[in-house]
């Protein structure tokens, strides 16, 4: 049995590194866990990686969340997830007071147009390594260029995009079934008390807060409570209904605040949704200053999580007898093939917004900084860690005249 303290130490790690979003972050897990240490085979990864990518929520975040609960249990999942989470959720704290506080400086201005232009590279590189692990033949790039068409062009809604591209799966992409995959045995009982407890954990704080503190943090508790259970795909898939409730509905943030709220989630560690802390944050502060911000970004952090540990600690048990149903793989590979357009949408969103003003000019300065961005990190190979510090350099030169 894996010693807590040595999974503490990888963990911790996994978390504190876990830049890029979640195709970097899946890469770094299945370094560490498959590659560097036999603490899961390459099919278990691979199995728990199509499962997180069915269930609504992070699916890195999941994906930590299940290999902590293969080694250790639930405190093992507990270890994990938390581990995977924390980093980042503190690094975004600080940056969301900071943001708050500072943000409309032209300074700090400057320093964002040189992480964002870095961030779209990041995502482009990250694109490349979950293609590369999860298209491997023709109908895997056919459902990934559709995933994307019907995104980007026809504005299909994404849980339709998940259910075509997994019928799909289903029918073409069946497998043989594995052999010899040892499926963890638990009784319906067993499930059901999981469920019960967690729903419990994720909603008593919900409801005490309605009848203490009605108001915006009750919104925003019911809001990203919806959208826990929404989020199939993760952050980028649900990005644009977000940014329409927070910006349209109900006035939170503008949308240049969003893409500045993107750009700082895909530059600290931990899971992209993360996006959610900065955005509650930054309207806790807009409404009622430094107090009503933490407390709006701790409720947020619940109501986003408790739903990922009952996701996971109801359904691991079964995660391997995938390995028996053939063609609910083949429908999971699929799943996994389609969010690969999805990055691609929301990559060529998110390159929009940063490289061009409210109207069609191009802004040369984040171009200019994004060409020299790929440069270091797709040819040259250095690290992001390296290469963000850099950009931001870049942009407070070019943009704020240092």
């Amino acid at each position: 049995m894996t010693p807590l303290s040595e999974m503490a130490r990888v963990f911790g790690r996994i978390g504190l590194l876990s830049f890029g979003g979640p195709a970097a972050q899946i890469a770094l897990m299945h370094k560490e866990l498959v590659e560097d240490r036999p603490w899961l085979t390459e099919a278990q990864f691979l199995r728990a990686l199509s499962f997180c990518m069915l269930l609504p929520g992070p699916e890195a975040m999941q994906l930590a969340t299940y290999s902590g609960w293969r080694m250790r249990g639930v405190t093992g999942g507990l270890l994990a997830g938390l581990l995977f989470v924390v980093p980042g959720a503190l690094v975004i704290l600080v940056l969301a007071l900071a943001y708050g506080l500072y943000g409309q400086l032209p300074l700090v201005q400057s320093l964002f147009i040189g992480v964002k232009a870095c961030v779209v590279v990041i995502v482009i590189q990250a694109l490349i390594k979950v293609a590369k692990k999860a298209v491997k033949g023709p109908v895997h790039i056919a459902i990934a260029v559709a995933s994307f068409l019907a995104l980007f062009a026809l504005n299909a809604p994404f849980p339709l995009v998940i259910v075509v591209a997994a019928c799909v799966g289903a029918l073409v992409l069946k497998g043989e079934a594995e052999g010899g995959a040892s499926a963890p045995q638990t009784s319906a009982m067993a499930t059901l008390k999981t469920i019960a407890l967690w729903l419990v954990i994720w909603f008593a704080p919900v409801l005490v807060l309605a009848l203490a503190a009605p108001g915006i943090l009750v919104d925003m508790a019911k809001f990203f409570s919806t959208l826990a259970v929404v989020t199939f795909g993760g952050a980028y898939a649900v990005l644009a209904y977000m940014t329409q409730a927070v910006v349209g509905d109900f006035g939170w943030l503008t949308t240049a605040q969003m893409v500045d709220a993107l750009g700082l989630a895909e530059t600290t560690p931990g899971p992209l949704i993360l996006v959610t802390q900065f955005v509650a944050m930054v309207a806790g502060f807009k409404a009622g200053g430094v107090g009503l911000a933490l407390v709006a970004g701790l409720v947020t952090l619940w109501v986003t999580f408790a739903p990922c540990f009952l996701w996971i600690f109801a359904g691991a048990p079964y995660i391997d007898r995938l390995a028996h149903m053939p063609r609910l793989s083949g429908a999971l590979s699929a799943i996994t093939a389609a969010v690969v357009g999805v990055i691609a949408n929301l990559g060529l969103w998110f390159a929009g917004a940063v490289f061009f003003d409210t109207g069609t000019t191009v802004q040369p300065v984040p171009v200019v900084i994004a060409v020299i961005a790929a440069a270091l990190l797709l040819w040259r190979k250095w690290d992001m860690l390296v290469v963000l510090p850099i950009c931001a350099a870049l942009g407070l030169v070019l943009v704020g005249g240092i």
